[in-house]
């Protein structure tokens, strides 16, 4: 499965990891499947066609004027089109006789569990906009949502949507400082919180936080309260005000006004290089088209028999996209869940897939990591013979979990959907069709219909097949980032000054011999190794196909002698205990002999746990402050910063090459 390393200097990224392994379609999901190969000919022969197409699928009040209007980098899609994105995932559907299809099966973590029927979302979303109308939000203001995973966030959103207020959503587990800057930057004049929510068993308190970011914000008039938890909170009268108080007595309808597509729908913040963070901005109409087109095609969704389940949280773009904004514009069920997959046992998502029949489910790599450390005998334990289509979202997959996760979770009989795109593009962006592409563990594939991604490299030209370069999109698409909320210029900087006329999102990328994509993680996370460029994501992975090993972050760490040695650090699966010195060397024979001897680590170390964030991703920054024996940067985003003291103890101790 390995080559030697390609000399190709320090321009392209090596390509060191081969794989051979090929999946087809299974025959019953290739004979029905909503898109097949032909929509690739009909988007490439002319791509705002086909992007029309796709926006009939949703209810236009007003439709468009011109598809696309495009003055690099800015775009207008669908101008002069007007439409609800709330009606186009609830009204048309109750219109259309569906009003007793389950909308969201909800399960909290201590058990308690809700259907909510597209009729009663519907009365719920349209009380929720009269109550934020009473406390005096109108269109375009913003309204800040820090809530737990609970259907009022849903609902919130949507009466935002409806109203056409932009929602600002903000993590639940962000710090007082997290939401204080965008409370400042987005100007909010309404947050929606919770008392709390349950986290790992105990009832984790939200309202504290909100009343300290806001003590000192006037611009902030009203604080909406959910009783989640019952815990005590502070109460500031006058500007606290209860849901149940002032939503659930107004009327179950609301008349609903189209918007502009071009009208903002949201902004979701991200972390920038700088202390400010990003405020992404996306609009109604090219937005909700490619989200709901994207849902039905990459999901392969029959609403009348499929049960949706994305498991992340609503406050990142994979939550607004594929737990919002996506199922619910197709009419689908989905599962909504509070809590940890470990509470109150490991088989929590299971036993939650097996009582909801899930069909079609959509998760993290990290998350699929964790199961495998905790062994393939908790999944066995459920009935999960509904899966038909699995999807991984959020940073590439290594082939090992794509392969545990096809035969512990799938049954060996499900495609495997990696999906690549960000909270800037706004929908997926390259990902295989499960019934046209026959899957390769740990590839993307190819570009959905409509979209123009490539490979390059330094120079912006495409790379040949068997090379690396940089991920960047040719033209266009309509769920694509506007802008960043209030700074025109950071966003021609941050997005398309690296290559003239390209949208660069700042991911490595390799097409292999077939013209496949494989993504290759983060460029800053890239390490030049004698004068290779080598992604952190194949070592990573050529460490998680041994069989001992759960779970691994790689750095690149300061050498006199190479530039940069590579540094390990792995996660042990539960039945190896904790390994000793013979499996290190192990390891390091083979991670050589998978992808050649320029990759071998330095260091390998075995730690508990590795710092991630509260999205599950890995920080690789405080690994390379550690690795390189520097004082740690910002844990404050860590969800539980003690692993940084756990590691950087083990260091003096950690195994290096003889």
């Amino acid at each position: 499965m390995a080559q030697t390393p390609q000399e190709q200097g320090s321009e392209t990224l090596s390509n060191l990891l081969q794989e051979t392994r090929r999946f087809p379609p299974p025959p019953e999901l290739a004979a029905h499947a909503n898109v097949t190969s032909d929509a690739f000919a009909a988007a490439s022969a002319d791509p705002l066609s086909f992007w029309e197409e796709q926006a009939r699928r949703l209810t236009w009040e007003r439709s468009w004027d011109k598809v696309l209007e495009w003055n690099p980098p800015f775009a207008e899609w669908f101008g002069g089109g007007k439409l609800n994105a709330a009606v186009n995932c609830l009204d048309r559907h109750v219109e259309a006789g569906l009003g007793d299809r389950v909308a969201i099966h909800w399960e909290g973590e201590p058990g308690d569990s809700r259907a909510i029927t597209y009729a009663q979302l519907t009365g719920m979303v349209c009380q929720a906009a009269n109550a934020m109308t009473e406390l005096g939000v109108s269109k375009g203001d913003r309204v800040a949502i820090y809530m737990p995973m609970i259907p009022e966030t849903v609902v919130a959103m949507l009466a935002c949507a409806r109203l056409g207020a932009i929602h600002m959503v903000v993590f639940g587990g962000f710090s007082v400082d997290a939401l204080g800057t965008r409370l400042d930057d987005s100007e909010a004049k309404l947050v929606v919180t919770a008392d709390g929510g349950y986290r790992r068993g105990a009832p984790s308190s939200l309202k504290p936080a909100v009343d300290e970011a806001v003590r000192d914000r006037p611009a902030v008039e009203n604080v909406l309260v959910v009783r989640r938890t019952g815990q005590e909170i502070d109460w500031s009268e006058g500007r606290d005000v209860w849901w149940h108080d002032i939503v659930d007595r107004q009327d179950t309808r609301h008349h609903a006004e189209a918007h502009d597509a071009e009208h903002p729908l949201y902004i979701m913040y991200t972390s920038g290089t700088t202390a400010k963070p990003k405020g992404i901005l996306h609009t109604t109409g090219g937005y909700l088209t490619q989200v709901s087109y994207t849902h039905w095609a990459v999901f392969d969704l029959k609403p009348e028999s499929d049960v949706f389940w994305t498991a992340a949280d609503i406050g990142w773009v994979t939550g607004h996209s594929y737990i919002v904004y996506g199922p619910l514009s197709n009419g689908a069920t989905s599962v909504m869940y509070e809590g940890t997959p470990d509470t109150p046992h490991k088989g929590r998502f299971w036993e939650i897939a097996e009582k909801y029949g899930v069909s079609l489910l959509y998760m993290a790599p990290t998350a699929i990591r964790t199961f495998m450390k905790w062994g393939e005998d908790i999944p066995a334990g459920y009935d999960l013979s509904r899966l038909r289509v699995l999807g991984s979202v959020g940073e590439p997959i290594n082939p090992e979990a794509y392969m545990w996760y096809r035969k512990n979770i799938g049954g060996d009989r499900t495609p495997v959907v990696d999906t690549w795109w960000q909270t800037e593009t706004g929908a997926i962006m390259v990902s295989p069709l499960p019934g046209v592409h026959s899957g390769k563990p740990g590839a993307a594939m190819q570009p959905l219909p409509g979209i123009a991604a490539d490979v390059v490299d330094e120079t912006g030209a495409s790379v040949p097949n068997g090379e690396g370069g940089y991920i960047v999109v040719r033209e266009p698409w309509p769920a694509m980032l506007r802008g960043i909320w209030g700074d025109p210029q950071r966003y021609r900087e941050t997005y398309w000054s690296r290559f003239e006329g390209l949208y660069f999102p700042g991911d490595g990328a390799k097409r292999d011999e077939d013209g496949d994509f494989w993504l290759l993680g983060r460029v800053d996370d890239v390490m030049l190794v004698s004068g290779h460029n080598i992604s952190t994501t194949e070592v990573e992975s050529a460490l998680v196909s041994h069989p001992s090993v759960a779970e691994a972050a790689v750095v690149g760490a300061a050498d006199p002698v190479s530039g940069q040695a590579i540094v390990s650090f792995v996660i042990l699966r539960g039945e190896v205990g904790n390994g000793g010195d013979d499996l290190v060397s192990e390891l390091r024979s083979h991670v050589g002999a998978s992808l050649g001897p320029i990759a071998k680590p330095r260091q390998i170390m075995v730690v508990p746990e590795l710092p991630k964030t509260r999205s599950g991703k890995i920080m690789r920054r405080l690994l390379r402050d550690v690795a390189e024996n520097r004082q740690l940067g910002d844990v404050s985003t860590l969800t539980d910063s003690t692993v940084m003291d756990v590691i950087s103890a083990k260091l003096p101790n950690a195994n290096s090459d003889e």
